[in-house]
C-alpha cells in the first residue's frame, strides 16, 4: 500500500508536469486547436453524406482517440521532455520509486486527457448538435477507464525508445501512434482495411475501445453486451502495465550504464 509520503512524491511529479504545461501554454493552445478543428473537419465530411449516424461515427473516433493519445503520447515522451530540460538525470537518481514516477506521469496524462476532450466534446456538440439519447453513459465511463489501463501500459513501453534512442526516440513513439490509428478504425471500419492490417488491428486496444464506445453510444448497449471487448482491455492491461514497469526499469539500467542520461545523450 502506498505511504503518505510516496503519496505525495506521487502528486509532485503530477504538479511538475502541469507546471511544464504551463511553461509552453501557447504551444497547447495551438495544438488543442488544431485537434479541434481537424475533428470539425472530419465531422463536415460526415454531414455531407447527409447520414447523421455516420457522423456519431466519426465523432465517437475522434474525441476518443483524441483520449486516448493524449494518454499513449504524454507517457512516451515524457522522458523526452525530461532530457529536453535537463532534468532527466536528476529525476532518475532521485530516491524515488519508478513506479511512482511512472504513476505521476500517468495521472497527468489522464487528467489532461480528460480536459481536452471535456473542451473538445463541448465543441463539437455546438457544432453537429449530436443526439445522445440512444446513448449508454455507464458503458461509456466503463470502456474509458479499462482501456487508459491499456494506453498507460503502451506509452510507458514506448517512452522506453527516447530513452534508449536520444536523437531519434520521440521520432519513433510518433510511428507507434500513427500505425495504431491506421489499424484501429477510428473513422472508418476495420473491415475495408486489407487483410494483413484487419490481422494487426487484433493487437490493438485501440480497435476493442472503438468497437466497444460505439455499441455504448449508439446502439445503447450495456456492459453485458460488451463484455468480450472488456474483458480483452482489461487483459492488455494486466498484460502491458507490468510489462511496461520492467522494460522501462531494463532500460533505465540499460541508459545509466552507456550514460544516455544526459541532455544531449
Amino acid at each position: 500500500m502506498m505511504n503518505k509520503l510516496n503519496f505525495y512524491k506521487l502528486i509532485a511529479f503530477t504538479e511538475k508536469n502541469f507546471n511544464l504545461m504551463k511553461k509552453y501554454l501557447l504551444w497547447e493552445v495551438v495544438f488543442l486547436f488544431y485537434t479541434i478543428v481537424n475533428m470539425l473537419v472530419i465531422g463536415y465530411i460526415g454531414l455531407e453524406t447527409g447520414d447523421r449516424s455516420r457522423v456519431m461515427f466519426l465523432m465517437i473516433g475522434s474525441l476518443l482517440w483524441g483520449f486516448l493519445s493524449v494518454i499513449f503520447h504524454e507517457l512516451s515522451v515524457s522522458v523526452a521532455w525530461e532530457r529536453w530540460e535537463g532534468t532527466l538525470e536528476y529525476t532518475f537518481m532521485a530516491p524515488v520509486p519508478r513506479s511512482i514516477y511512472v504513476f505521476g506521469q500517468s495521472l497527468f496524462a489522464v487528467i489532461y486527457g480528460i480536459i481536452r476532450t471535456i473542451i473538445a466534446l463541448f465543441v463539437v456538440i455546438a457544432f453537429f448538435n449530436l443526439d445522445m439519447d440512444n446513448s449508454n453513459v455507464l458503458s461509456a465511463v466503463a470502456v474509458l477507464a479499462v482501456s487508459g489501463i491499456s494506453f498507460m501500459g503502451l506509452g510507458i513501453v514506448a517512452s522506453i525508445l527516447p530513452m534508449l534512442y536520444p536523437e531519434k526516440g520521440e521520432g519513433a513513439t510518433r510511428i507507434i501512434e500513427a500505425g495504431l490509428l491506421l489499424v484501429s478504425g477510428i473513422y472508418y471500419n476495420i473491415d475495408v482495411l486489407p487483410l494483413w492490417m484487419q490481422k494487426l488491428s487484433v493487437f490493438s486496444p485501440a480497435t476493442y475501445t472503438l468497437r466497444a464506445m460505439r455499441a455504448a453510444l449508439l446502439e445503447n448497449a450495456g456492459i453485458r453486451e460488451i463484455s468480450h471487448e472488456l474483458a480483452v482491455l482489461l487483459l492488455l492491461g494486466i498484460i502491458l502495465v507490468p510489462a511496461g514497469f520492467y522494460l522501462f526499469y531494463l532500460a533505465e539500467m540499460y541508459a545509466k550504464k552507456a550514460g544516455k542520461l544526459s541532455r544531449h545523450g
